[in-house]
This record gives structure tokens, C-alpha cells and sequence, in this order.
């Protein structure tokens, strides 16, 4: 019996073998008996070519790698100024190595000192790449990393490329934010994973045909398993309030699960001043002029949270579930503001005085939620995804207005109050496939279909008060519901060759919409299709010179709030409105590019736009009042040459310039109009961009950035703006092997970012100066802890839909 047992006991030992899992660990150090912090540890199966699994060495040197087959195994070890440590490893038991010594690259010692090196940009067939991982930018937040991106401005709170508002990815993935959103979004979150952002001036088919250009902001990627997160934080001081933003990320890699969650909040107040002429006519005679001085604190505190669970089934099949969350409670989004206007007769005679106070409290949740599944094929490359994405938004707003009207010896005439209650719905849901086909001979085929549909309910109660009864106001008041189903369909073809480069697609969308105002009656119901033609071509003639061409339509949907004819009253004279027969605005767009020694850039472009939708504010000169209405315009059309540079000067000052000269024109009714005349307005404009990056001490830890910023007047529909330009300093440290950064600046130090705002033509004068708290102080941080070396896995939904919720 015994000598049976035995004899299984032997046959089950390679069994027993096979199965067991051993480990890898070790230290390793410098040539000075110095442990190695956050060394790359990387194991790959003999044969393969793409590593297995991976670690850091932690702050003794010490590594560790578990779970491990017995086979045969190549391990490597990497870190900046050392040459790489290769050695094959028989994994048959557990294997320590007591002590690994990495040895100098002197080929490589300039590289120790340096931080962080330059950005580069490199231009593919259909978009620019501007690399800034390790650089001297990816210290920064988001927003400031996209500041000095080229081709793209950032001024006066506002994102645009080429005069137009580009639409912002991560990861491929649309953020579906209002603009004010976005820019708080970008600002709150670190660029320490940003490894470049894509300037998609004309967006290939794959992409939404909404809205202008397309920012892609690419993460980096990391096989290392483990944990990192990082705090951050900013603080400005205007002239009048303090701004702030906090947030905090945290990122858990294991062998087949990745999370990842960020939390930021922004708690600021701001304050803005206009002083506003307007002169009120009848028969081109000025019967009424006002004089309005207006000042206004607006208070938020915006909470966003964004959350990610991806799971791998194995090396082909993956399911993601995602989160993006934006809550604005009511108690601190809160919005008052005071005007005193003097109201003189024709003679110029001080007629009368009114003077508002209001308060506006809004809140808002914006959740949104997607499920995504891929597939790769055995063939390399070849990918199947599908998305499912629901959104639900509410927003509700309460204001109440006080008016005083006095004599000009202030002896009050009479007091008019009124309260608006107003709130909006709206439940999105779509779904979308994509699929991506390499073909031979460096051929790439790329087809998707998508289907969207939108319900917005927006409900608007206003209130009066007679002898301080309070009573609802039926006139204006009203409920608003609206429908939209989207089908879209697309799909491209791209090849390379020696010295050329194609890629051409198609998109088309079908469009269903219903628009119903419940107390006036009026139904918008309406189809239409659309086709979207894409075409990129480049041509390298040699190392020094590149030319290429493409062309793109877009489409820009009304938002759904642009659509609600609603007149939601600022103020006794003043109020907006939607049109709900707005038509969606049709670009083509053409650029023609050179580039010489892969430094300098230029471009000539031209866009032609078909039923441009514009916010007119125009004077209802019968009843004297303001109106801000969204309405189609004739047709407006704008060229221009860009010129953007990204170069070295000397070892430690980098410079870059960007400069746009365009030419912009606009034909239009007057709103509300009796005789229907045509008018346009047209501008030569310069936009010029310069910044200097200039390094200090010996291991280049200190880097000061010194901008400037420069815009002549411009014209947008029938207004004409003045110039704005503007002066910033920033200064940033880093400490402690990077994993630490300070900065300290100021921006618009001689406060020349206010601007003035002239609409003339017809029976409509008016002429605006606006202030704004453009001048501050700017102290920044950032702190990284875990495992430095991981990258976030943070994905974003492609849902065009999303931008148009709400209201900014």
C-alpha cells in the first residue's frame, strides 16, 4: 500500500510543479550604494514583444513581482541617466536578486539634470500633435497646457481655434460641459498624465459633425500595477474677491481591473462692472437715451466627480463603466446684482432714475453615465466598440427683481417688483458602434453608426405683486417641451504612402425634432438630413518642407434654451428669448498648409457659414426695452493666414508665437425689423500670441513663463469689439524628485484685458464698457503620492448631445 502512495506522490510532483506561481523580487542601486527610487521593472515572456508585467522600485530601491508561471522570462530595469539592465531569468522557484547596480549612461548625464524636456509638435494628416508629456508644461493644470498649444487661444474665458469654439476630448471621449464648464473642469485637473493634446481643426467622419475644431486631450498609458493619487490646488485674488479650486485623484491598477476617480470643487466669487449707453429712436431721431451703471457678484462653489471602473476579460474583450458628474448646489450658486440707470429726454434732460436690485439663485445637477464594451480581433489593429450613454439633467432658478422709479429730485414714482420661478429637464440617451479595419499596404478603414434622442421639459413661472399680493403672471408664463431623435452613420478610408499621406470619409445624419409651447400653441415640427463630407491629403517633399490640404462640413445645432421662446425677464427692461424655428448652422471649412524645417507653420484657411446663429441684443425701440435673441443671420463667411512657431532660442529659453490675421464678414436683418433691410459688417482683425519659457539652477527645476497676448478690435455680427491684450508672469518649482510643484504668477498685470462693445446700424445704437477682475494673483500646487509612474484611466463619453444641455 505504502508503495502505492509513493509511487502517485512521485507522478503528481510535475503537476504539483506546474501549478505552483513564484515571484521575482530584488534591490537595486547606483554605483554608490544608493538605492534607485522608482526604477521601470518590466518582465516579458521570452520571445514576446510587449511586456507582461511590470512594477517600480519603491523609495529603498526594493521591487517586487508575484503570481508569476515558471517559463522563461527577460527582466528589465530602466531609469533616467542609468543604461538599461537586461538579464534572462529561469523561473523555476522564487528568485531574489540582493543587489542589481545600475550603471551611468554618460552619454546621457546632460539628461540627468533635466526635469523635464520641451514640448514638440508634430502634424499628422488630419490634426496637429503637440507632445508635452515629461515637459515643461506637464506640471501645470489642463487649461494652462492648452493655453500654450498652438493654434489654439485662450482669452477672456473663452477656448477657440480659428475664431471658432473647438469641442473638448479626453481620450477620444467628448466632455459635455457648457463652455464656463469646461474651462473650470480643465483648470482643476492636473497635467501630470497629459501626454499631448490633438488640434483637430477639421474633425475626420468619426467624430460628431457638431460644433467647430476638436480638442483631443490624450492621457498616457502604463502597464505597472498598482496605486497613485495626487491633491491639487489653486488660489487667485482679483481686485475685489478670491477664487479657489481644490481636487484630488486617485488611480488603483491591478492585473485586470483598473478605477480610477477625481474629485474637484471650486468654490469663488466674481464680480464684473459694465457701464451701458443706449439711445432709443424713432424715425433715426434719438427720443430716449439711458445710461446704466451695472455691477454684479456672481457666488459658486462647483463640485465635479468623475469615476471609471474598466475590467479586462482577457487580451481581447473589455467592459468600462464611467461616470461624470457636475452638481451646483443652490446654496452657493447665488448671483446679485444692482444697476442704477438715468433715463434723459431728447434734449438731453435728466428725465427720471431707476435703480434694480436682484437676486438669482440656481442649482444644478448634471449626471451622466456610460457603458462601454471592446472587442480586439486576432488580426492587429482590427477593434470593435460599442457605447451606451444616458444623461440626467436638472436645473432649476429662482430670481426675484426689485425696481425703484424716482424723479430726477429723488422723489420715487412708483416700485415694481416680480419673481421668476424656472426650471429645465432633460433625458438623454444614445447608443453607437464603432469598428476599425487595418488593411495592406498601410491602408485604415473606419465605419460607425450612432442614435441619439433627447426630451427636454422647461416649465417658466413668473409672478407679479400688486400692493405686495402676489400673482401669477399667465402672459409670461409658460411650459416648453422638446424632442429630438438623431441617426447617424459614417465611415472612412486613410493610406500612407513614401511621401503621401490620404484619408477621406463621409458622415450623415438624419435629424427628427418637436418643438411645443403649451400656452401660445406654436409647434415646430421638423426632419431634414445632412451629409458631411471629410478630405485630408499632405505631401512631405522632403526633411524641410510638408504641404497639406483638407476640407470639412460641420453643423452647429441650437441649443435646447436657444429654442425656447420663453421671455425670461433680467430686469423691467430687459429680457431673452428662443426662437424655436432656429435653423442648425451649416460650415465648410478649407485650409491650406506649408511647413518649413518643422518649425515654422502657415496656414491660409477659409470657412464659409450657411445660417449662422448669433445672440443679438437689440433695442425694442417701441417699448424701450433690451432684447438678447438668438436668430439666424444672412451669411457670414471669414479667411485669414496663421503662423505658429515652436522653437529654441538658446539651451534654456524656449519661445513660442502664434499670429492670426483674419478678415471677417456678416450680412443680416435687423431683429425685429419692419423693412427687412440687409446689413453687414466686416473687420480685418490680428490675433498674436507670444510666450517665453525660460529654465533656472542647475537641475532646471525653476521655470518661468512670460506671455503676452494681444487682440485688435473685431467684429461679430453687427457688434464691434475693442482691442483686448494682456501681460502674465508665472513662475513654477519643482521639489522632491518632481513629485511636488509650486507656482506663483500674475496675470494681466497692467489690467488691459477690459474691453468696450459698439452696435450701430439702423434704429439700434448702443455702446458698452465691460470690466472684469482680469488682473490677479496666482499661487498653485500639486503634490503626487503612491506610485508616481501609473497613468489614469479616465474616459469620456462621445456624445455631442451633451453640450447643448443647460446653460452657461
Amino acid at each position: 500500500m505504502s508503495k502505492k502512495i509513493i509511487t502517485y506522490f512521485i507522478c503528481l510532483l510535475p503537476l504539483i510543479g506546474f501549478s505552483q506561481e513564484f515571484s521575482i523580487s530584488g534591490m537595486v542601486k547606483d554605483n554608490t550604494n544608493t538605492p534607485i527610487a522608482y526604477a521601470n521593472i518590466t518582465l516579458t515572456s521570452l520571445g514576446a514583444s510587449e511586456a507582461m508585467k511590470g512594477t517600480t522600485t519603491d523609495d529603498n530601491g526594493n521591487f517586487l513581482i508575484e503570481n508569476l508561471k515558471t517559463g522563461d522570462y527577460i527582466l528589465s530595469i530602466r531609469f533616467l541617466g542609468f543604461k538599461s539592465y537586461n538579464t534572462r531569468v529561469e523561473l523555476e522557484r522564487d528568485i531574489h536578486f540582493e543587489n542589481i547596480v545600475l550603471e551611468e549612461n554618460l552619454e546621457e548625464l546632460d539628461g540627468v539634470t533635466v526635469v523635464a524636456q520641451r514640448p514638440t509638435v508634430k502634424r499628422l494628416v488630419d490634426r496637429l500633435v503637440f507632445n508635452v508629456e515629461n515637459s515643461t508644461l506637464s506640471n501645470n493644470n489642463v487649461l494652462d497646457v492648452l493655453k500654450h498649444t498652438p493654434g489654439v487661444m485662450v482669452h477672456d474665458g473663452s477656448i477657440s481655434v480659428k475664431q471658432s469654439t473647438p469641442i473638448v476630448y479626453i481620450n477620444d471621449r467628448r466632455v459635455h460641459l457648457s463652455e464656463s464648464e469646461v474651462l473650470q473642469l480643465l483648470e482643476g485637473t492636473s497635467a501630470n498624465d497629459i501626454k499631448s493634446i490633438e488640434v483637430i481643426t477639421n474633425p475626420p467622419a468619426k467624430y460628431d459633425a457638431e460644433g467647430g475644431a476638436v480638442l483631443n486631450i490624450v492621457s498616457g498609458k502604463n502597464i505597472i500595477a498598482g496605486y497613485h493619487g495626487s491633491v491639487f490646488g489653486n488660489y487667485k485674488q482679483g481686485s475685489q474677491f478670491p477664487k479657489y479650486a481644490l481636487g484630488t485623484s486617485h488611480f488603483f491598477k491591478a492585473k485586470k481591473l483598473n478605477t480610477y476617480v477625481n474629485y474637484s470643487i471650486s468654490p469663488r466669487k466674481d464680480y464684473s462692472y459694465k457701464d451701458e449707453f443706449i439711445n432709443f429712436m424713432t424715425d433715426n431721431q434719438i427720443t430716449s437715451s439711458w445710461e446704466t451703471d451695472f455691477k454684479r457678484t456672481r457666488r459658486t462653489a462647483n463640485q465635479n466627480i468623475n469615476a471609471n471602473i474598466d475590467y479586462d476579460f482577457d487580451d481581447r474583450n473589455s467592459l468600462g463603466l464611467s461616470s461624470s458628474m457636475l452638481i451646483a448646489p443652490r446654496d452657493n450658486t447665488k448671483t446679485r446684482a444692482n444697476s442704477v440707470t438715468d433715463v434723459f429726454g431728447y434734449n438731453k434732460v435728466l428725465d427720471s432714475v431707476f435703480k434694480t436690485e436682484s437676486l438669482k439663485v440656481d442649482e444644478t445637477f448634471n449626471l451622466a453615465f456610460t457603458l462601454d464594451y471592446n472587442h480586439n480581433f486576432k488580426k492587429e489593429g482590427e477593434k470593435l466598440s460599442i457605447s451606451t450613454h444616458h444623461t440626467n439633467y436638472d436645473f432649476s432658478s429662482f430670481q426675484n427683481v426689485d425696481t425703484d422709479y424716482f424723479f430726477p429730485d429723488e422723489t420715487m414714482i412708483r416700485n415694481n417688483r416680480f419673481q421668476t420661478f424656472s426650471s429645465q429637464e432633460i433625458k438623454l440617451y444614445t447608443g453607437q458602434i464603432d469598428y476599425e479595419l487595418p488593411l495592406k499596404g498601410s491602408g485604415q478603414f473606419e465605419a460607425g453608426a450612432k442614435v441619439s434622442h433627447i426630451n427636454s421639459k422647461n416649465i417658466l413661472d413668473q409672478f407679479s405683486f400688486e400692493n405686495d399680493l402676489k400673482q401669477e403672471d399667465l402672459e409670461n408664463s409658460d411650459i416648453f417641451l422638446y424632442d429630438e431623435t438623431n441617426y447617424a452613420a459614417y465611415a472612412s478610408y486613410a493610406k500612407d504612402w513614401e511621401f503621401w499621406s490620404l484619408k477621406l470619409g463621409l458622415r450623415t445624419e438624419y435629424t427628427d425634432l418637436k418643438g411645443n409651447s403649451l400656452s401660445t400653441n406654436q409647434v415646430n415640427d421638423t426632419d431634414y438630413i445632412k451629409f458631411f463630407p471629410t478630405f485630408y491629403l499632405s505631401n512631405s517633399v522632403n526633411d524641410n518642407n510638408e504641404i497639406y490640404f483638407n476640407y470639412s462640413r460641420r453643423i452647429h445645432r441650437p441649443r435646447y434654451s436657444e429654442l425656447n421662446p420663453f421671455k425670461y425677464f433680467l430686469n423691467d427692461n430687459t429680457y431673452s428669448t428662443g426662437d424655436p424655428n432656429l435653423k442648425p448652422q451649416i460650415d465648410d471649412q478649407f485650409i491650406l498648409g506649408y511647413i518649413l524645417n518643422k518649425d515654422y507653420t502657415f496656414e491660409v484657411y477659409y470657412r464659409n457659414e450657411k445660417n449662422p446663429t448669433l445672440e443679438f441684443i437689440f433695442q425694442d425701440n417701441d417699448n424701450n426695452q433690451l432684447v438678447y435673441k438668438n436668430t439666424n443671420t444672412k451669411l457670414s463667411f471669414s479667411y485669414g493666414l496663421d503662423f505658429t512657431t515652436y522653437k529654441q532660442i538658446l539651451p534654456r529659453w524656449n519661445l513660442y508665437i502664434l499670429t492670426s490675421t483674419f478678415y471677417y464678414r456678416n450680412k443680416f436683418f435687423e431683429p425685429g425689423g419692419v423693412d427687412n433691410n440687409l446689413f453687414f459688417t466686416d473687420k480685418w482683425s490680428i490675433y498674436a500670441e507670444i510666450i517665453n519659457y525660460f529654465t533656472f539652477l542647475e537641475n532646471k527645476s525653476l521655470i518661468a513663463d512670460v506671455s503676452y497676448t494681444h487682440m485688435s478690435p473685431t467684429a461679430e455680427g453687427p457688434t464691434y469689439a475693442s482691442t483686448i491684450a494682456g501681460l502674465n508672469i508665472n513662475l513654477r518649482k519643482t521639489l522632491w524628485n518632481n513629485k511636488a510643484s509650486f507656482n506663483i504668477g500674475v496675470t494681466d498685470i497692467f489690467n488691459t484685458q477690459n474691453f468696450t462693445v459698439k452696435t450701430k446700424y439702423a434704429s439700434q445704437d448702443s455702446f458698452v464698457i465691460s470690466k472684469r477682475e482680469n488682473r490677479m494673483f496666482v499661487f498653485g500646487f500639486n503634490y503626487k503620492f503612491g506610485n508616481i509612474k501609473l497613468q489614469n484611466n479616465q474616459n469620456k463619453i462621445d456624445l455631442e448631445e451633451r453640450n447643448r444641455l443647460g446653460n452657461n
